[in-house]
């Protein structure tokens, strides 16, 4: 019952925290009204700039910011333990994550939409505004090479998740038509596409699962799966990018919501069962802090901090909340529970992952047969047919007395499926469809973040254009092919392993995503001391994302990166950590003189001609 009552607590946690603290924060802190026109009535271009219900942006949103990173984080943090994992994700997200995300949102509400990198030019300086941008476009970059990674890896160890993914996008394209063409109602169609979705996953588990593997060799030196997938996701990140948000973008992260409600339901009801039945264990799992770590493990504190990303505060949200969930609400209102809300629900993902991860795992790993073609599933046995279970299985993947290199993205990915699977088939569900169901989950989100950071990267890129006056990039198809092109060119790198590129770049995500937290905060911190309202609710979660993440880089720097001469992180970390010094030392200089003082308004928008 001890998993159960983890779960039980940490939502009503989540529940409290949303009707008493978010309340405070949007009446009072921001002062949220239905009186103030939004970017999405007033710059309405059907394109960009859409009204939406808010259940349909709340699903858009939440889709966007959640991807893989409130799955991989966790996954990969638990081998410190449970417990410090679990209250990180608690306590970050309702103190620090969803003050992020509420503050970003409300910012760019107020400014027409604008990036939180380009208001950052009338709140702090035009200098602020520049390395804001330089900081959003290599954070983006590192996003879209990860995430790229991501998927292609979901793919190759579950080929049967791949039907799903794809069928997912002509069913919100024939959506978006639907509703916004023809009037339509949501409803309907949008549970005739769900019904579409897991009928697909019914058929790639047991009949069409689609392994590039019997066309690409893996050891194929370059045309191997990773680097086909790449290249076929990144054309459709780029359509995605150009194609107005209501015909492919919208609808699609509507399905993919509903489908995180299935499945977390079929994951809450399983968690349930298995730990009434006691199949689920948690305190016998996994150790809630784990005395040995693998070989060459960073250490918990800073590194705990930077490894939970999206489940507890990530600066990628405050590019989605600034860069693309701004220029749809339609109420000002709905900030509430869609900026806050949001955070606290990829809270709750994340500690389901958490759970999953130890308590799922522990009922027992899983074996993959291929035999004639076909995959099947089957909890593993130990020589005398006895099932391993408890800590013997969680050790499976995170075997403590192994290397901390030996801690892939494959393994961590593997362990939340496997382990979210068999919570699932506890309530009769098949294992090997409880893991179809899993690995669809996983590869879903993280194609939504790819093709929402490719939108994003699109924004910054064009305002950098202008910024620097630099025409081409301010066309918009110019700037998606840039931010597609430099992500292909990063996923061909890997050495004799190209499509692994993304590799490259992963000791940097951690890092510079909570590091762009900590600016953005700095720009809500501006915000706020301009308006004379309470500092302490943004100032300590700034001051904390500022120093967590610049502690792990320099760690990283003295004791990994310079060590082992890999010239491109070295580089990469002290620009990014001198970055961030330079725009503190312009908020330090600035911040007596904007007490009380309000920023450069906004011009007055152009009437059309002929008005």
């Amino acid at each position: 019952m001890t998993t159960l009552l983890v779960a039980v607590a940490s939502m009503l946690g989540f529940i409290v925290a949303y009707n008493t603290y978010g309340k405070w924060l949007a009446k009072y802190l921001f002062g949220l009204t239905d009186k103030n026109v939004t970017p999405s009535h007033e710059m309405r271009d059907d394109v960009d700039f859409v009204p939406t219900r808010r259940s349909v942006i709340f699903g858009h949103h939440f889709t966007s910011i959640a991807g893989t990173g409130p799955i991989v984080g966790p996954a990969l943090a638990v081998f410190w333990g449970w417990l410090p994992a679990l209250l990180w994700v608690i306590f970050g997200s309702i103190l620090i994550g969803g003050v992020h995300d509420l503050a970003a949102l409300v910012i760019s509400l107020r400014n027409r939409g604008q990036t939180i990198g380009e208001v950052a030019g009338r709140l702090i300086s035009p200098r602020a505004k520049l390395l804001f941008l330089i900081v959003l476009a290599a954070a983006l970059t590192i996003v879209l090479a990860v995430f790229g990674l991501v998927i292609a890896t979901v793919f190759s160890i579950y080929p049967e998740s791949v039907l799903s993914v794809w069928v997912a996008m002509p069913v919100a394209v024939v959506i978006g038509l639907w509703v916004y063409r023809r009037g339509g109602g949501l409803l309907a169609p949008s549970l005739i596409g769900l019904a579409l979705l897991y009928a697909a996953v019914y058929i790639g588990a047991y009949y069409l699962p689609i392994d590039l593997k019997h066309i690409f060799p893996t050891e194929n030196h370059f045309w191997n799966p990773k680097v086909v997938w790449t290249l076929i996701l990144l054309v459709y990140a780029f359509a995605a990018s150009v194609l107005p948000v209501w015909l492919l973008l919208q609808p699609r992260d509507y399905i993919n919501s509903q489908q995180l409600y299935v499945a977390l339901g079929l994951l809450v009801i399983g968690l349930g069962m298995a730990s009434v039945t006691g199949s689920a264990d948690l305190f016998n799992s996994a150790p809630a802090i784990a005395q040995n770590v693998p070989a060459g493990a960073p250490p918990m504190l800073p590194f705990l901090f930077i490894t939970i990303a999206c489940g507890a505060c990530s600066g990628f949200h405050c590019l989605v909340s600034s860069g693309t969930t701004s220029k749809q609400i339609a109420c000002e209102t709905d900030a509430q529970a869609v900026g806050y809300g949001a955070m606290l629900l990829e809270g709750a993902l994340a500690v389901i992952v958490i759970l999953a991860c130890c308590a799922g795992v522990g009922m027992g790993p899983i074996i993959r047969n291929n035999v004639d073609g076909v995959i099947r599933y089957e909890n593993q046995m130990d020589a005398e047919g006895v099932a391993v279970t408890g800590t013997a299985a969680w050790a499976e993947y995170y075997r403590a007395d192994g290397k901390w290199s030996d801690h892939t993205l494959g393994k961590k990915l593997a362990a939340f499926v496997d382990g979210g699977a068999n919570f699932i088939s506890t309530i009769g569900v098949p294992l090997q469809l409880s893991i179809a169901i899993m690995a669809v989950l996983v590869a879903s989100f993280a194609a939504t973040t790819l093709d929402t950071a490719t939108r994003l990267q699109r924004y910054v890129l064009q305002e950098l254009g202008t910024t620097l006056h630099v025409k081409p990039l301010q066309n918009k198809y110019v700037a998606t092919s840039v931010a597609v092109g430099v992500a292909a060119l990063i996923a061909f790198q890997g050495g004799d392993k190209p499509g692994a590129g993304g590799l490259l770049l992963w000791p940097l995500f951690g890092a510079t995503n909570q590091l762009l937290a900590g600016l953005a905060l700095m720009v809500a911190f501006f915000y706020l001391t301009r308006r004379g309202k309470p500092l302490a609710v943004i100032g300590i979660p700034m001051v904390i994302m500022m120093l967590m993440p610049a502690w792990a880089m320099g760690y990283n720097l003295a004791f990994d990166w310079i060590e082992q001469r890999n010239w491109l992180l070295i580089a990469f970390g002290i620009g990014t950590l001198a970055l961030q010094v330079w725009m503190i030392a312009e908020g330090v200089i600035l911040w007596r003189s904007a007490r009380g003082v309000l920023e450069t308004q906004l011009p007055p928008l152009k009437k059309p001609s002929g008005n």
